[in-house]
């Protein structure tokens, strides 16, 4: 394994920096302690730091000291969950009700890791722009960075993502070309009916069985007018209904989900689910209303870029410690920069939870946890993959 030695030197120091971000948590849009501690860091070590985009969004520009050349993106996401977090240890949240449940803190230390380096290292052409992205978890924080002009003030010709995988080892990669992540969209349907005595359920229209055919109606979508060889995925995870054990209620509320990896999956899915809860409506005597909201579009990686990417796991921890990255039905809005430029999205191993601190919560150390934990011990491993995946990049004809 080829981690570089000068950031191993470092490694106490940025763990440090990723235990007290995970402290000090901050949902989406409200990462303002994050962004100050990331701006003063990169200020210090003599980066040019821009802020505001995507609101807290903060970029440092890395130029190397052998002229101008190509560009390449790192980002790193910063914002936490809303959850109470399990813990105990030193350095559990003191901010009840929200916790860095899946990494973020260990993925801003990565690349706050990578950016020190790089800065005392310029020995190369071109620039490396460091990507400090705010309100992943929901907000659409890429997708607001582009629109305040995220590509064009620091122009890139690739930009690259690296996100924690608990389970997968320490020590390992996963990469593959095509969707690794699925979109992201949630639907929300009111059945309205009329509402009666139950013990005379014929003076009125019980919106309930409607509702209960709705969803049981929309999994036939999957199996039977979907392509089996697509993946998608339809999850009724809300119906809410009445008040008294004896009312029939004049409405019932269905919320979900949808996930796809293509578009035109998603296209038909909305479509049919539409149809599918109008016609049901109907045919119970009743209307209904159906919104469909897209949030975050499938993750899509690059061929080449993802092979680019590969190469360099090679490098650093050998063949055997790369795998394919099998996809996932979660979501990513890391999509929207690869629908802008060209990149990938790669996975660094988390480890099974052994590494977490005495105190830690009796759950599993997986993401969206209570009981989750960063392992600290793969700073020095991502931070090195950074730094060479930029030097090569940058080296490129």
């Amino acid at each position: 394994m080829q981690i570089i030695d000068s950031i191993v030197t470092e490694a106490a120091r940025f763990r440090a920096i990723r235990r007290d971000i995970h402290a000090h948590p901050e949902l989406c849009f409200h990462e303002d302690r994050t962004s100050d501690t990331i701006a003063t860091l990169l200020a210090e070590w003599g980066l040019p730091v821009h802020r505001g985009l995507g609101k807290t969004g903060v970029v440092a520009v890395i130029e190397g000291s052998q002229g101008p050349g190509r560009g390449i993106g790192l980002r790193a996401d910063i914002d936490a969950l809303p959850v109470t977090e399990k813990n105990t240890f030193a350095h559990v949240s003191t901010h009840p009700g929200k916790m860095h449940a899946c990494g973020h803190d260990g993925h801003t230390a990565m690349l706050l890791a990578a950016a020190h380096h790089l800065s005392r290292n310029r020995d190369f052409a071109g620039r490396v722009v460091c990507i400090f992205q705010p309100a992943e978890e929901g907000g659409g924080g890429a997708r607001e960075m582009i629109k305040d002009g995220l590509f064009d003030k620091f122009p890139v010709d690739a930009v690259f993502g690296m996100h924690n995988w608990p389970g997968l080892p320490a020590g390992h990669f996963a990469v593959r070309a095509g969707p690794v992540m699925a979109s992201s969209n949630e639907f929300r349907i009111v059945v309205r009916g009329k509402g009666s005595h139950a013990a005379m359920p014929h003076l009125g229209l019980d919106p309930l069985p409607a509702a209960c055919q709705m969803a049981l109606g929309f999994q036939t979508i999957i199996s039977r007018n979907k392509n089996p060889q697509e993946a998608g995925v339809i999850s009724v995870t809300m119906i809410h209904a009445g008040e008294a054990t004896n009312v029939v209620p004049d409405s019932v509320e269905i919320q979900g989900t949808a996930r796809t990896f293509t578009t035109e999956l998603l296209d038909l899915i909305e479509s049919r689910m539409r149809e599918m809860a109008q016609h049901t409506a109907q045919a119970f005597g009743m209307q209904c209303d159906f919104t469909f909201h897209r949030n975050y579009p499938p993750t899509i990686n690059h061929a080449a870029e993802a092979e680019f990417a590969r190469h360099v796991m090679r490098e650093l921890v050998g063949e055997e410690a790369v795998h394919d990255f099998e996809p996932s039905m979660g979501a990513e809005d890391f999509a929207y920069m690869l629908q802008a430029r060209p990149g990938a999205y790669v996975i660094i191993g988390n480890g099974g939870g052994d590494h977490r601190s005495p105190g830690h919560g009796a759950g599993p150390c997986t993401l969206h946890n209570a009981s989750y934990d960063f392992n600290d011990d793969i700073i020095p491993l991502g931070a090195s993959f950074w730094v060479q995946l930029s030097r090569n990049w940058l080296a490129q004809a």
